[in-house]
């Protein structure tokens, strides 16, 4: 075999071994605690999980799916005495995630997501689905190579035919990177 092909072979082979490590994105999942406050006329605190799932491209972009469920409840006064009214918050919603470089385990991050929001009033008081979008951010904690703490707020805005209601939500989760 001569030098060309010799140096051909060993260009295609090398460019065949890349793709895979080209092809092994990062992703992570996280899940964890959230205090969630339903603003506008409800001006509820609430408590729950949320959960994500980010798949990560190229090193400084994530493509992220976010869910979380809150309860909450409060006592409302009525002619019939008091009556105990519980709230459930559920938040379904994607979208970008960008990354702040760091080569130190203190990962940044700021990100902005649209989708939806359901929420349930219990006792008769029905419920609502509508336009949901947050915007926040947070830091990865590096604990162990994989595993990381992340803090996080986000400001959400949950739209319904009475309008937006401006909410808060301030998370702790624990996010395993592969």
């Amino acid at each position: 075999m001569n030098a060309i092909k010799k140096l051909m072979l060993l260009g295609v082979g090398l460019f065949l071994c890349a793709i895979p490590s080209r092809a092994q994105s990062q992703f992570d999942a996280s899940v964890g605690y959230s205090y969630f406050h339903l603003g506008g006329g409800a001006d509820l605190s609430q408590n729950g999980v949320s959960g994500s799932f980010a798949y990560k491209p190229i090193p400084f972009l994530g493509i992220v799916g976010d869910v979380g469920g809150y309860h909450g409840s409060f006592t409302e006064l009525t002619p019939g005495g008091p009556l105990n009214v519980s709230v459930n918050t559920y938040t379904f919603m994607a979208g970008p995630r960008i990354y702040a470089p760091n080569p130190t385990k203190v990962k940044p991050f700021f990100q902005f997501l649209a989708g939806g929001g359901h929420v349930t009033t219990g006792n008769g008081g029905g419920s609502s689905n509508g336009f949901a979008y947050s915007v926040g951010g947070g830091v990865d904690l590096g604990v162990l190579p994989h595993l990381a703490i992340r803090p996080q707020i986000d400001y959400v805005g949950l739209h319904n035919s009475d309008g937006t209601a401006g909410c808060t939500r301030v998370s702790v989760s624990a996010v395993v990177h592969f």
